[in-house]
């Protein structure tokens, strides 16, 4: 005999060799008999209803959940997390009435046990005590699930056809397991995922919440949707008669997992921004509030808060409106946060020089209008406009400018233009084309009327006077620079602006209230007049702050606006500043950002903490 390979094998040799073919085919032959009478079992028989002890069983294919991905903050703190849960739902036709197969099993049963068989009457009142036993354990159910007492019942004495209806979602596994020991026929069990918050109110308005069906509603879980849900799977199951899973028979397709997202929010800042918004809308008995911290170098939203908030995890009886992420979707007139801008812009043009003074007198004629200062400063330099908030000087500023040049400005800082964070419905503002400019619309728009902006927004804006003139995109998505940079101003005048604003700071400043032990400050206030149906409304305003730190190389950007403070103080270096103080000496310590004001260290070692 000659092998495979051309040799000549012995007689011995060719019988081993036959024989382990012969082997080996067996097994085949075998194992594939095994296979297909399994194929055969779960294909034909199983696909039909098998007496099996009284109990009908049948094959099923259901849906298996997919984990949604968690959303972490940038150092790993869960902010959204699933964890499994379990649904009961009900077949008000099999749960209302004891069932033939329920009937029959208790009827062999009882064969067995008197050794006779039953006459109709004991069917009669075997069936009603069946009835009877179900009831009890309807009324056992609805206590182990909370339900008032009836719920259930009621449900059953409709007169329909429903085949299917959820009693209730997303409940703790052990209280299920007691449920299904009651063994109910009509009742059912789902797996599925429960979305938890652990930062509760914190995190609410930026992370937002998934619906029943586990799919986002609102915040990033919605604006994230398709990268946090994953793929669902499926599997092959037998049921009992009672509908019930029995045995797990093949996975046909594995669930695919949601991806993670990971956030530019540090926790830490956050909980620390919430804190102090909240007692600060609480103090002045405000409508509302908001405030955004940005890293000054690359864009990225440490914290964004709002208030009022809500609990995510627990959201009934709630008002939609408390759903709403003011600092990304609402805007406002920034008042006098823009000059700055102003200035910087002036600067840049060659439209006033860095010694330049203005002449004020604390009003200002613009054609039939005029543009009115608190109080008469008289001749001030250009530190000085910004440190006493001049109205009079940013309008002689702006109509120096042609208005090309000047909107150009303010659009290049992102007025009007949504920021870009990815944020659903984030807010874009507006500013009217310069086409449509008279001089007193100019003139309005250096102090910040005629332009509206979010609190993000307002920030980002912010960023080209932290950076040397460099304006950052925003993110809330942590990463490592920024490529969408631009620049907005030179760095010189940059520079020079925000040493003009450290004067805001000053005792003699409009925002003392800013200031931060062992840090130099640069900032500006905003108290703006809210417009109402018929124009300008009194004593209804928006108190903003908007500012930098550590002046001298900042590192972060923080604004805050509080919407129509009501307890007496209006004024943004009274309401908002103090809050950006708190936010800001904090912020830096967790960053362990050092100091740059040394003159101040006694004061940050010895007195305050966050």
């Amino acid at each position: 005999m000659i092998d495979f390979h051309g040799k000549h094998k012995t007689p011995r040799q060719a019988e081993d060799f036959t024989g382990r073919r012969r082997f080996v085919i067996g097994f085949m032959m075998i194992c594939m008999g095994i296979l297909v009478g399994r194929a055969v079992h779960l294909q034909v028989f199983n696909k039909q209803f098998l007496k099996d002890q009284g109990e009908m069983r049948h094959v099923d294919e259901v849906v298996v959940s997919a984990y949604r991905g968690m959303i972490k903050d940038r150092n790993g703190e869960p902010l959204a997390i699933s964890s499994p849960v379990q649904s009961v739902w009900i077949n008000p036709m099999q749960l209302k009435v004891v069932t033939k197969d329920e009937l029959l099993a208790a009827e062999k049963a009882q064969v067995r046990e008197l050794h006779q068989r039953l006459t109709e009457q004991q069917k009669a009142v075997l069936q009603q005590q069946l009835q009877q036993e179900k009831t009890a354990k309807i009324i056992q159910m609805e206590q182990l699930l909370g339900l008032e007492e009836g719920k259930i019942s009621d449900l059953l004495k409709d007169d329909n056809h429903k085949q299917f209806a959820y009693i209730v979602r997303r409940i703790n596994p052990q209280i299920a397991e007691q449920v299904k020991a009651l063994k109910l026929v009509g009742v059912g069990f789902e797996r599925e995922f429960k979305r938890y918050y652990p930062a509760g109110e914190v995190s609410a308005h930026l992370v937002g919440f998934t619906n029943l069906d586990d799919v986002g509603q609102e915040g990033l879980e919605a604006g994230y949707e398709k990268l946090l849900k994953g793929v669902p799977g499926s599997k092959r199951v037998i049921r009992d008669g009672q509908r019930q899973i029995i045995e797990d028979v093949e996975n046909i397709k594995e669930p695919v997992p949601g991806k993670n997202l990971e956030l530019s929010i540090d926790q830490r800042i956050q909980y620390l921004a919430y804190r102090e918004l909240q007692l600060a809308v609480d103090a002045h008995k405000a409508k509302s509030g908001t405030l955004v911290v940005l890293d000054a170098k690359n864009g990225e939203v440490l914290a964004a808060v709002s208030q009022p908030s809500f609990n995510p995890n627990t959201r009934k009886s709630l008002k939609e409106s408390l759903y709403r992420n003011r600092a990304m979707t609402d805007v406002f007139e920034p008042g006098s946060t823009v000059k700055p801008f102003v200035v910087a812009a002036a600067l840049d043009g060659g439209y006033v020089r860095a010694n330049e003074v203005f002449e004020t007198h604390g009003f200002f004629q613009v054609g039939s209008h005029v543009v009115k200062d608190v109080h008469n400063y008289g001749t001030m330099d250009l530190t000085h406009v910004l440190k006493k908030s001049s109205n009079v000087a940013v309008s002689q500023m702006a109509l120096r400018m042609p208005p090309e040049y000047f909107w150009g400005v303010y659009h290049k800082l992102g007025f009007g233009v949504a920021a870009g964070s990815g944020f659903p419905g984030e807010g874009s503002g507006s500013l009217l084309d310069y086409q449509r400019w008279n001089d007193f619309a100019k003139a309005t728009l250096s102090f910040g009327y005629g332009v509206s902006t979010s609190a993000l927004q307002l920030a980002r804006a912010y960023t080209a006077l932290a950076d040397d003139g460099i304006l950052h995109s925003v993110s809330l998505l942590k990463r490592d620079e920024d490529v969408d940079a631009k620049r907005v101003f030179s760095a010189k005048n940059a520079k020079k602006v925000r040493t003009m604003m450290e004067s805001v700071i000053m005792k003699d400043g409009t925002a003392y209230e800013a200031r931060v032990d062992g840090y130099r400050v640069a900032g500006k206030t905003g108290t703006v007049k809210k417009a109402g149906a018929g124009g300008y409304v009194e004593n209804s305003y928006f108190s903003v702050f908007a500012g930098l730190a550590p002046a001298s190389d900042p590192r972060l950007v923080i604004v805050v606006m509080i919407d129509e403070p009501s307890a007496g103080q209006y004024y943004g270096g009274l309401v908002s500043a103090p809050v950006f103080s708190k936010v800001m000496a904090g912020a830096l310590r967790v960053l362990e950002v050092a100091p740059d004001q040394e003159g101040t260290m006694p004061v940050l070692l010895t007195g305050k903490g966050f």
